[in-house]
C-alpha cells in the first residue's frame, strides 16, 4: 500500500556510499528528504544529485538532511558520484544509498509498474522529526525535479508547524500567509498576529509572515 501523508515513515538498514544507513537513526532530530533516481549514469538525475548538493546550505539551515537512492549498488554510486562533481562542477556532499535488492523502493512504493517494472519513478518524501511522512512529490523519469519548489514546501511545513497559519497559492519566504480560519477570537488573534492582519473574508484573512522581523 502507498504511503499516505501522516504515516511513520519505514524504518530500513541499507548500504550507502557513506556506509551502512539506519534509517530512523541517521535522520535523528533532523527532517528528512528522501528521494529516487532510476538508475545510475543517466542524465536528467546526474543535474539533480548537482543541485542537492550545490543547496547543502540551504538544507542545513533548515535542519533537512538529503538521502538520495537508486536500485545500483555502492561501486557504481561511486563511480558515478566522480561524474555528477566533475559535470555539475560540485561535490556530493550526501549519502546515496543503495538498493539493488529494491528493499527501500518496495517499502515507499517507488516502483510505478504501469510506467517501468523495473526502475523507480521520482519519488520525494518530506519527512519531518517525528519520522512522519509530511508531503510527498512524484515526477516520471524523463522529468527533473524543480528543487526550488522542494525548498518551497520545506519552508511551508516547518512555518505552519510553528504558527497558526496556512501558505497561499505560489507562496515563498518572505510573503504574506494566511490565517487558519479555527482562530476566530480577536484576543488571540491580536495576540498571536502583532504585525495586524487583513481580513479579504471572513475566512480569509492575511498577514504578514509570523517569523520575520
Amino acid at each position: 500500500m502507498a504511503l499516505r501523508l501522516g504515516d511513520t515513515a519505514p524504518d530500513f538498514v541499507q548500504k550507502s556510499t557513506a556506509g551502512d544507513i539506519s534509517f530512523h537513526q541517521w535522520l535523528g532530530e533532523s527532517w528528512g528528504l528522501l528521494f529516487s533516481h532510476p538508475k545510475d549514469f543517466t542524465p536528467v538525475c546526474t543535474t539533480e544529485l548537482g543541485a542537492t548538493a550545490k543547496l547543502k546550505d540551504e538544507f542545513a539551515k533548515r535542519n533537512v538532511k538529503a538521502l538520495a537512492v537508486s536500485v545500483d549498488d555502492v561501486d557504481s554510486h561511486n563511480r558515478w558520484t566522480g561524474d555528477i562533481n566533475e559535470t555539475q562542477n560540485t561535490t556530493v556532499n550526501f549519502p546515496i544509498l543503495a538498493d539493488p535488492d529494491r528493499k527501500v523502493s518496495d517499502l515507499y512504493d517507488m516502483i510505478h509498474p504501469n510506467a517501468n517494472d523495473t526502475f523507480t519513478v521520482r519519488s520525494v518524501f518530506f519527512i519531518d522529526p517525528k519520522k512522519k511522512v509530511r508531503a510527498t512529490i512524484t515526477y516520471p523519469a524523463s522529468t527533473g525535479r524543480n528543487f526550488e519548489e522542494i525548498l518551497r514546501v520545506i519552508d511551508s511545513l516547518q512555518l505552519t508547524d510553528n504558527y497558526s497559519v496556512a501558505t497561499p497559492v505560489n507562496w515563498k519566504q518572505g510573503q504574506d500567509v494566511i490565517i487558519v480560519p479555527s482562530l476566530q477570537d480577536p484576543e488571540v488573534l491580536k495576540q498571536k498576529f502583532p504585525k495586524g492582519y487583513t481580513v479579504v473574508k471572513p475566512y480569509l484573512r492575511t498577514t504578514p509572515q509570523p517569523d520575520l522581523k
